[in-house]
C-alpha cells in the first residue's frame, strides 16, 4: 500500500486539521474534530447537516459553507458517523427555523441521523437521498444507495435555505430533487481502505465493474472494458430508463470521478454522455464535472443526470462559496 500518510490511526485527524486550515475562512472544526461548521453562522435559516464515512472527500465537509451545508459530521473512513457527533453538530448550528438532515441511504447512516434526530431537542426534519439505479439493494443500504447526486440536493435545497425558505419546504424540495435525479457508476480499479492495506477488490487489465457504489461495493455485473461511448451509453440509458424515459426537458448533467481519474477522461464522458441525452431530445442546461464525491483512489466515474425545472434551475444557479464549489 502506497499512500501520503503519517499514521493510519491518525489519517483522519490530521486531514481535518489541514482541511480547516487551508480554509479557515470558510469553516471552523466543531470541539474533538466531530464535526465542520460555516465559521459565519447562517442567522435564522434552516440549518442543513450532512455526513457520512470519510474517503468521498470533498463530499461533505468540502460542501460546508454560504448557499450550502451548515455543517458535517465526518465518520472513519467508510464508516458512518456517530449519533453524538451529529447531535453536537446540530445543537452547533440549528436555531429556531431547525435542522435538516441530508442523508445517503446507507444502512449505519440512516441509523446514526435517526437516533440523532431522535435526541436532538429542537425542530428538525430528514431527507434520505436513494439516487443510485444500479441496484435495489446492497449490503450497505435498504433499498437504493444515495450517491452523488446527494451533491445536487445539498446544492439546490442549500440555495433555498439560504433565501429563508422553511423546514417544511426545504424537506419537501429535497425529497422532490432526489426523486428528479439518478446515477450510476462505473469502476475501472478498486480502491485500498488504509485500515485493511489491499484493495476492496480485483480487477482484471480488461475488466470494469458495471454499477458500483462509493465504496467499492459491486453494482449490476463485472464486464470487459469497452470504450467510453459504450460505457455512456450504458449507464445514461440505465438513469434514463429509471426515469421512464424523458423525452423533452432541461437536465442538470454531472460527471463525478471517483479519485483516481483524471480530468481529461472526464470531459471525455460528459462529452459523449452530452451527445447521447440530446439525441434523446434532452437540453443539457446545467453541467458539472469534477471529482466531488470520491471513493478515494478508485479509477472511474459515475453519471447523474436530474430533471430540471425553473425553480430548481433558479437554486442551482445561486452563489455559493464553499471549499469545493464556489460560483
Amino acid at each position: 500500500m502506497k499512500k501520503l500518510i503519517n499514521s493510519v490511526d491518525t489519517m483522519l485527524a490530521e486531514s481535518l486539521d489541514g482541511f480547516a486550515a487551508a480554509h479557515a475562512d470558510i469553516v471552523v472544526l466543531g470541539p474533538e474534530r466531530k464535526f465542520v461548521r460555516r465559521r459565519s453562522p447562517g442567522s435564522a435559516k434552516v440549518a442543513l447537516i450532512s455526513g457520512g464515512g470519510s474517503g468521498h472527500e470533498p463530499l461533505h465537509a468540502g460542501f460546508v459553507g454560504t448557499g450550502m451545508l451548515d455543517a458535517a459530521c465526518p465518520g472513519q473512513i467508510f464508516t458512518s458517523p456517530t449519533p453524538d457527533q451529529i447531535v453536537e453538530a446540530a445543537t452547533a448550528v440549528g436555531g429556531k427555523a431547525g435542522v435538516l438532515f441530508i442523508v445517503k441511504n446507507y444502512a449505519g447512516d440512516c441509523m446514526n441521523f435517526e437516533m440523532a434526530a431522535e435526541v436532538f431537542e429542537g425542530p428538525a426534519a430528514t431527507v434520505v437521498t436513494n439516487d443510485d439505479v444500479a441496484v435495489e439493494k446492497s449490503t450497505h443500504s435498504t433499498g437504493r444507495r444515495g450517491v452523488a447526486g446527494t451533491l445536487v440536493v445539498e446544492k439546490i435545497v442549500g440555495a433555498a435555505a439560504e433565501k429563508g425558505m422553511d423546514l417544511k419546504s426545504c424537506a419537501e424540495l429535497g425529497t422532490e430533487v432526489n426523486a428528479r435525479t439518478r446515477s450510476i457508476g462505473v469502476a475501472l480499479t478498486s480502491c485500498t481502505v488504509p485500515a485493511a492495506g489491499t484493495p476492496t477488490f480485483t480487477l482484471g487489465a480488461d475488466e470494469m465493474e458495471m454499477g458500483v457504489g462509493i465504496h467499492g461495493e459491486p453494482g449490476r455485473r463485472r464486464v470487459n472494458l469497452s470504450s467510453a461511448e459504450i460505457i455512456a451509453s450504458e449507464m445514461v440509458n440505465a438513469i434514463l430508463t429509471d426515469l421512464d424515459h424523458p423525452a423533452s426537458g432541461d437536465v442538470l448533467l454531472f460527471v463525478n470521478g471517483f479519485g483516481g481519474t483524471p480530468a481529461l477522461e472526464l470531459y471525455l464522458m460528459y462529452n459523449s454522455a452530452r451527445r447521447i441525452l440530446e439525441k434523446r431530445g434532452l437540453v443539457v442546461s446545467r453541467s458539472l464535472v469534477g471529482s466531488y464525491v470520491t471513493s478515494l483512489e478508485m479509477a472511474g466515474c459515475s453519471i447523474t443526470v436530474t430533471l430540471l425545472d425553473a425553480k430548481l434551475t433558479a437554486f442551482w444557479d445561486d452563489h455559493v462559496h464553499t471549499a469545493a464549489l464556489r460560483w
